[in-house]
Parts: C-alpha cells; sequence; structure tokens
C-alpha cells in the first residue's frame, strides 16, 4: 500500500490552483486525505499518550477557579440524575451536562489551568489541550469511534504545528500565545475531520477560525491564560458546525490576504508559507519532534532549569540557611515571560522562574500543591527570591539553536560553589520520553483528585486500550459514575 506521505506529496502538489494558492485548502485536503490505515504506527502511539495526559490533567484542572467560574457564568448547575443524557456533553469532574460547545469552553480551560498539560517544540505552545476537550465534547454527544477520534486528533496536531512552522519564533517573541492563535487552527481540523466534512467545508472552517484567533501573553499568570485554550477549543468547534451548516468565510486566501492571518499576525517578512507545504506529514509533527510531556505542573520554560536544580539537590548536601545566592541562566525568548522575582499569586507563581527554582533547590521536586494555598508566599522562599538572578545565556554556554537548556549555579555562604546544566528537559521530545510507568503515576496522580481509586483504574485502563474503544463517549460516563 502506498503511504500516507507519499499521497500526500502526489496529490497535494499536483497543481490544483485552489491547492497552490491557499494554505486553507492545502491544508484542508492534508486533513480530508488522512486516514487510519495509513497513520505510522508511532503517530497513533503518540496519540494515545496524549490523550491519556490531557485526560488527566484537564481532570485535576476541573475544580480549578478559572474553570468553575466559566461553568458559574453560563448558569450550569449540578445535576440529580444518575444518568447522563447522551445528546449532551459533560462537564469533567462535575455532574454537569451542557451543550457540546460550552463542554469545549470549559474543559478546554481546565485542560490549561494547572499549566501541566503537553507541549510541543515546533508550537511553542501547548498542542493537545485546545483539540482534545472539543473532540471529545463532540463525541459525547454523538456515537463516534476511537480510531476516527484518534485520526481528527492526529490531523488538528499537523495544522497547527505546520501552521507554527510558517509564523514561530518571531510569533512567539512577539507576544502572541500560539497555544490560543494557532490551536484553535488545530481544534477547527480536528473537529472538521471528526464531522467529515469536505474540503470545501474544512478549508472554511479554518477561514473561520481565523477570526478567533486571540490570546496575548501579557495575561500569563491570570485565569485567561488558560481561557485563552478553552476559547480556542470552543470556537475551533464552532467554525466546523458552522462550515457544515454552509455558513461562509474567505478559505481562499485568508490567510495569504494582505489583511489577512499572516500580515495581521506577523507582518512581512515575519513568516514563510512555504515551510508548511514542505514538512507536511514529513515528518508528522507529533511524533517528531512529538509530544512534551510535562513533570511539572508550570511554565514549560522553567522546566530545565527545574531540572538542573533538582540535580543540584540530589547530588549535593545543603542547607536553606546556607544559601547565598542562586544564578539560573534560560534562553532570552523563555526568560521574558518567566523572569518574576515577587510572584503575586498562584498563577504567578507557575511562571515565576525564581519561585519554581528555589522549590527545586529546597526540596527536590515541583508538584501541584506548591501552586495552591498560598505557597509562593512560603517565609522560607520570600527570604531567599532577591538572590536569585535570572540570565539569558549567550552562544558560548549553549548552542544558539537549542533554546530549551538552561543552568543553574547554587553560591553557598562559605563560598562553595554548586553547579548543574541541562541541555532538554526530560520528556521535552520523542527521542527523551516519561516512561510508562512515569505517564501513568503522573495521571493517577491527577485523576485522582476527582474520582474514586475504582474510577480513576477504569479510566486508565480504558484509555489504555482506546483505540479499540467503539463509543468514545463512554469515557465521560466513567468519570459521571465515579465522581468523589
Amino acid at each position: 500500500m502506498e503511504s500516507f506521505e507519499s499521497q500526500a506529496s502526489s496529490r497535494l502538489n499536483e497543481g490544483s490552483e485552489q491547492s497552490q494558492d491557499s494554505l486553507a485548502y492545502f491544508f484542508a485536503r492534508g486533513v480530508c486525505e488522512m486516514r487510519y490505515e495509513t497513520l505510522p504506527l508511532k503517530a497513533i502511539e503518540w496519540a494515545k499518550m496524549g490523550i491519556l495526559d490531557t485526560v488527566g490533567v484537564t481532570l485535576a484542572g476541573s475544580n480549578e477557579p478559572c474553570a468553575t467560574l466559566i461553568a458559574k457564568a453560563l448558569s450550569l448547575r449540578e445535576q440529580k440524575s444518575k444518568e447522563m443524557e447522551r445528546a449532551q456533553a459533560s462537564v469533567w469532574g462535575h455532574k454537569v451536562q451542557c451543550s457540546d460547545l460550552d463542554a469545549a469552553l470549559i474543559n478546554g480551560t481546565a485542560a490549561h489551568a494547572l499549566d501541566f498539560d503537553d507541549c510541543n517544540n515546533t508550537m511553542g505552545g501547548h498542542p493537545s489541550a485546545p483539540i482534545l476537550p472539543a473532540l471529545f465534547a463532540l463525541a459525547e454527544c454523538r456515537p463516534l469511534g476511537a480510531q476516527d477520534f484518534i485520526t481528527a486528533y492526529i490531523a488538528g496536531f499537523e495544522v497547527e504545528t505546520k501552521l507554527a512552522m510558517t509564523v514561530n519564533f518571531y510569533h512567539y517573541t512577539k507576544g502572541w500565545h500560539p497555544t490560543a492563535t494557532l490551536g484553535v487552527f488545530g481544534a477547527a481540523a480536528a473537529c472538521s475531520k471528526l464531522l467529515g466534512l469536505n474540503v470545501e467545508q474544512t478549508a472554511t472552517a479554518l477561514a473561520l477560525a481565523a477570526s478567533s484567533a486571540a490570546g496575548l501573553k501579557a495575561n500569563f499568570g491570570t485565569m485567561t491564560k488558560p481561557m485563552h485554550v478553552g476559547r480556542s477549543a470552543k470556537e475551533g468547534l464552532m467554525s466546523a458546525k458552522l462550515a457544515q451548516m454552509g455558513y461562509t468565510a474567505n478559505a481562499q486566501n485568508i490567510f495569504e490576504h494582505q489583511q489577512g492571518f499572516f500580515e495581521v499576525f506577523n507582518g512581512a517578512p515575519n513568516y514563510n508559507r512555504q515551510k508548511a507545504l514542505d514538512h507536511w506529514a514529513k515528518p508528522w509533527d507529533i511524533v517528531e519532534p512529538g509530544i512534551a510531556i510535562k513533570q511539572y505542573p508550570c511554565c514549560g520554560s522553567t522546566h530545565p532549569a527545574i531540572d538542573a536544580a533538582i540535580q543540584i539537590k540530589l547530588d549535593h548536601a545543603f542547607e536553606i540557611h546556607q544559601i547565598k545566592g542562586v544564578r539560573v541562566w534560560i534562553h532570552a525568548r523563555r526568560l521574558t515571560h518567566t523572569n518574576r522575582a515577587q510572584p503575586n499569586s498562584e498563577l504567578d507563581a507557575k511562571f515565576s522562574l525564581q519561585y519554581v527554582v528555589l522549590r527545586a533547590l529546597i526540596e527536590g521536586r515541583v508538584g501541584i500543591h506548591h501552586f495552591e494555598q498560598e505557597h509562593y508566599r512560603d517565609p522560607r522562599v520570600l527570604a531567599l527570591l532577591p538572590q536569585v538572578e535570572a540570565l539569558a545565556y549567550d552562544d558560548q554556554m549553549f548552542d544558539p539553536s537549542n533554546h530549551f537548556a538552561a543552568k543553574v549555579e547554587l553560591t553557598l555562604l562559605d563560598g562553595t560553589v554548586f553547579e548543574s546544566h541541562v541541555l532538554q528537559p526530560h520528556g521535552r521530545t520523542s527521542a527523551n520520553p516519561l516512561s510508562a510507568f512515569q505517564l501513568r503515576e503522573k495521571f493517577e496522580l491527577c485523576a485522582q483528585r476527582v474520582l474514586g481509586l475504582d474510577g480513576v483504574r477504569l479510566a486508565y485502563e480504558w484509555i489504555d486500550q482506546f483505540e479499540h474503544q467503539e463509543d468514545v463517549g463512554a469515557l465521560g460516563r466513567i468519570f459521571w459514575n465515579h465522581l468523589k
């Protein structure tokens, strides 16, 4: 059988005027061509890992105020019924049902509430959280099989990451939140695939999504950041549903128009459309560089420094009162939003390089509880925060092409200096993945915040056999029936 990659190469570049002139049609053709049977096994394996991780962190974030306040604003209430209605989707972690659009919004926000959801180097953000809540919301409202679900997920992942290639890292550095501004296209593509839309409809859905692309980094460290993701999930789903109904949008040149996505968000010459054309499915981004599964529930830009700090804690014996000063080096692009010497909330602490490095040095770990109940006000930490210097590394310290390295230098009062550096945080790419044990441990840690032990076990076993499930909506019913 001819591989998907060769099919894509021949069909997407066979001279169609639309595919040559419009990136929306190029993506739409690629999405519509996708078949589960021709996907690489590695892509399916990584999709299952992304699903497991996203489900876990969404459950863990389901009681966070950023998600529950949205449900309150929508006037959604707990239900007394023991059974779920098939025509509605559920708000995970609660006995609440609503429209698929509202579920995508709330669950999408919950997925990013703890900043514990997966990342991707190409995207410069979080690829799964904008997509999967929308797909699960659809699946709870109508019978949908897992193989179609996986295909749709990979399709959305490929669209958002290949679009990222065209605009990053100027887009990222400028101040846009790529998880939202690009994730909305991933959600639209994925939902279009799961709904079985044709090329014209899928291109229209992408054009609709372009007018919903939004998210500013100035709102990092607040509830608005996770809401970016929930809105992307909802707007992507809305775009696909409207396109299915015949809604119109400028699919012909929504990206290329002089007032289209590329010019408005990046501006010439800060994008390269050709990169998407050249790299579609070569390789699949979900395989390489792959999904970065987070070990710590805070901004991914801080993770290499946390790894380095934990290594110092493991290798050397010292007490907190012996610390004189700490210096931390990360990439300049990542220092911009993590150089927060005095975090003023739990959410702000998730983006404080100084805070998380101190936590790692003091305790040898960084966990969910470190961003709850005002732990950021720990007197031991507050006393040391002014002694932590955050710096951008230069080309002599690390390869300039590596934007995920870090170095930590700890100086004690007696002049002793300990240092450690990492080139990539553990789990950051498919070449350096977390183990199956670590993945399950993280899922169970997250899920048990809202599910009983039987529910955690059943959910894990169900997802472990995900590709064989005939009704994806059944997962929501497991949650419904096993809430604490």
